[in-house]
C-alpha cells in the first residue's frame, strides 16, 4: 500500500509487475499545481508541499505567494531594516510578516519605543494591528497613587497599566496607518482583578475592583474619513451568578468598540478612539489596560467561552478562569487523551489556535521524573501523576 501511494504522489514506477508505468500526481505540471494553490490558503499550501517535487515546487512560487501577500505588503516591510527583508522570496516575506513586526509612533527624534505592532493573519494573509497603553494618553498615569506599570508575560507587550483607584478615568489614543482595503474590528483588551503568582500558581486579589457597575464605560472610535461608533457596557456584572460566579472577574475580557470601512491604503487611515468613564461621584479601580487590537472583522478570534464549554465536557472541574484540576486522591490516573487537547483547542472555518506545553503551565513541567517534552511538535507527554494542573501563561486571543 505505501509503495502504491509513493507511486502515485511521484508518478513513476509501476504497481504490478510489468505494467507500464501511469500517471500520478507528480505529472501535473508545476504551473497546473501553482494555479490551483492561488485558491488554497498559507497552511493548506504547506500541507501539500510535501506530497511531491511538483507540489514543492509550486509551493514555492512567487507567484502563488504574492496573492497570499495584501497588495500594501511593502509598507509594512518598510517598519524593518532593508537587510531583513532583502533578497527574500515572497514566501519567506510571507513568513517575515506573519511573525509581528514591532514599529514606533514616527518620532524619531526621541529614543526608539516600539509601541505598535503588525503582522498577517497566517490563515488570510489579512493586516492585524495592536496598540500598547504606552502609546495611549491616560488621565493621571504619571501619578502613582493611581496608575501603576505591571510587567507581565500576559501582556502583549510585556507590561500593562494597573489602575489602582481614580475618580475621573480616560484612556485615549490614536494611530495613523495604511490599512489595505477591508472592515476592521476595534478592541480593548482588559483585565478586572490585580493577578499575581504564588507558589508557581496564578491567583486574582480584587480588593481594588469597585465602582464599574455602578455606571457603564464610554467606547467611543472616530476615522479620519468621518466614519465613527461607540458603544456602553458595564465592565463589572451587575448581577452575580451565584453558580458561576462573575464572569468578568479574573481573565482577559476583549471589548468590541466598533466597526470601520477601509477603502484604500492610500490614504493612510487616521484611526482614534477612547474608553472613559468620568462620574466623579464615584471612585473606581482595580483594573487592567493591555492593548487596543484592530483586526479584520472577518476574523473570528478564538473565544474563551467556546474553550470553557469544551474543556469542562471533556474534563469537568473547570473553574472558568482558563485553567483546570484534576485531583484523584492518591491514585493514578492516565492523561493520554488530554494531548489531542494540547494541541487544537478549537477549530473554526479560517482558525485555528494551538496550544502546546510550552505556552502552558504545568505544575510538573520541570520534573523529568512525571513528564516529558519533546522538541517538536512541542507536545508534552505526561506519564503518571497524582496532581494535574494546567494553567495559561497568557490570553491567546490575539
Amino acid at each position: 500500500m505505501g509503495a502504491s501511494l509513493s507511486n502515485l504522489t511521484e508518478g513513476g514506477g509501476s504497481t504490478v509487475a510489468g505494467a507500464g508505468a501511469g500517471p500520478g500526481l507528480g505529472d501535473i505540471p508545476e504551473d497546473c499545481v501553482a494555479c490551483v494553490f492561488m485558491y488554497l490558503t498559507p497552511p493548506e499550501i504547506c500541507n501539500l508541499a510535501r506530497l511531491n517535487r511538483a507540489f514543492r515546487g509550486a509551493a514555492s512560487s512567487d507567484t502563488v505567494w504574492e496573492s497570499k501577500l495584501p497588495e500594501n505588503y511593502q509598507d509594512l516591510l518598510d517598519l524593518m531594516p532593508p537587510e531583513r527583508y532583502q533578497n527574500l522570496c515572497k514566501k519567506d516575506v510571507f513568513a517575515l510578516l506573519s511573525s509581528p513586526v514591532p514599529f514606533d509612533d514616527g518620532n524619531k527624534a526621541s529614543k526608539p519605543n516600539l509601541i505598535f505592532e503588525v503582522w498577517l493573519d497566517r490563515v488570510t494573509g489579512k493586516v492585524c494591528v495592536s496598540i500598547s497603553t504606552k502609546a495611549m494618553a491616560i488621565t493621571g498615569i504619571e501619578d502613582r497613587r493611581y496608575w501603576n506599570w505591571v510587567p507581565t508575560e500576559e501582556s502583549r507587550f510585556n507590561i500593562a497599566a494597573y489602575l489602582q483607584q481614580i475618580w475621573w478615568f480616560e484612556v485615549d489614543g490614536s494611530l495613523k496607518f495604511p490599512f489595505p482595503a477591508d472592515v476592521y474590528t476595534l478592541s480593548f483588551r482588559i483585565h478586572l482583578g490585580r493577578f499575581s503568582k504564588r507558589l508557581g500558581r496564578r491567583v486574582c486579589t480584587f480588593e481594588h475592583t469597585h465602582g464599574w457597575d455602578i455606571k457603564p464605560v464610554k467606547f467611543e472610535l472616530s476615522i479620519s474619513d468621518g466614519q465613527e461608533a461607540s458603544t456602553e457596557c458595564f465592565l463589572d456584572d451587575c448581577d452575580k451568578d451565584e453558580a458561576n460566579g462573575n464572569h468578568k472577574r479574573g481573565c482577559w475580557m476583549e471589548y468590541k468598540v466598533g466597526e470601520f470601512i477601509v477603502s484604500a491604503s492610500d490614504p493612510a487611515t487616521e484611526v482614534r478612539f477612547s474608553m472613559k468613564q468620568i462620574d466623579c461621584t464615584h471612585s473606581k479601580g482595580g483594573i487592567y489596560v493591555d492593548n487596543v487590537s484592530i483586526i479584520p472583522s472577518d476574523l473570528k478570534p478564538i473565544r474563551r467561552r467556546d474553550v470553557e464549554r469544551i474543556l469542562q465536557k471533556a474534563f469537568g472541574g473547570f473553574d472558568g478562569r482558563c485553567h483546570f484540576d484534576c485531583f484523584s486522591g492518591d491514585s493514578f490516573f492516565d492523561l493520554t487523551t488530554m494531548i489531542c487537547l494540547l494541541l487544537f483547542v478549537l477549530m473554526e472555518p479560517g482558525f485555528c489556535q494551538i496550544y502546546s506545553s510550552s505556552t502552558l503551565m504545568l505544575a510538573v513541567k520541570g520534573s523529568s521524573l512525571y513528564s516529558r517534552v519533546r522538541q517538536f511538535p512541542r507536545v508534552l507527554v505526561a506519564r503518571q501523576v497524582c496532581w494535574f494542573s494546567i494553567e495559561e501563561k497568557g490570553s491567546a486571543m490575539e
